[in-house]
């Protein structure tokens, strides 16, 4: 039976993620608030702000940034979207 939560990003119950996707304390109230559909759709932000950016996870002070965008991305819905980004459908 998979784990459910209460997912802070779709505001309902879901389905859990099977593992800690980040490190530290960050990673943990992923864990414990945030659902696979919510951190998929993060994943697809996030790719794009590594492209977009040219972002390297390798360097410390983008990880950093990848960081501080998860969390209001997740959790606080004002994450920042590349420049002249349009979003589909627009």
């Amino acid at each position: 039976m998979p784990r459910t939560v209460y997912c802070e990003y779709e505001k309902r119950e879901t389905e859990g993620l099977d593992f800690v996707p980040w490190p530290g304390p960050l990673g943990q109230r992923v864990f414990a608030h945030i659902g696979k559909a919510a951190w998929s759709k993060w994943l697809a932000h996030q790719t794009m702000l590594i492209n977009e950016n040219r972002l390297s996870p390798m360097n410390p002070e983008h990880r950093t940034f990848l960081a501080e965008q998860m969390e209001k991305y997740l959790f606080g819905g004002d994450a920042e979207q590349p420049a002249g980004y349009v979003p589909p459908g627009a």
